[in-house]
């Protein structure tokens, strides 16, 4: 079984654990960690933007990767979410395990 860290930016506290509970009550992630106090400075349609954002670190399967990642694309508020996966290459076994059960669909 393959596993997979997503981060993803949203632009409050209140969406980002909305969001977060969502994802794990649908199996679509076993964990996510809520990052508050987040500045992203981007370029965004010609302008250097700065926003104060919220870091989702959302740990799933790689299986629930297309499920996540259409479930963020029509939840998210924003016009082009940031939707980044990382292979996780080691972990511990165990947390891996609960990972891997809390993701079953």
């Amino acid at each position: 079984m393959s596993f997979v860290c997503i981060l993803t930016t949203l632009p409050d506290p209140t969406s980002a654990r909305q969001l977060a509970r969502r994802l794990v009550e649908e199996r679509l992630a076993a964990c996510v960690n809520v990052l508050d106090g987040c500045t992203s400075v981007y370029r965004w349609q010609g302008t250097v933007e700065e926003a104060s954002e919220v870091v989702l670190v959302i740990k799933t399967v790689q299986d629930r990767y297309a499920a996540l990642e259409t479930f963020l694309r029509q939840q998210h508020p924003y016009e082009l979410p940031e939707i980044i996966a990382l292979p996780i290459a080691q972990g511990l076994p165990e947390y891996l395990d609960w990972v891997g059960a809390e993701t079953r669909a």
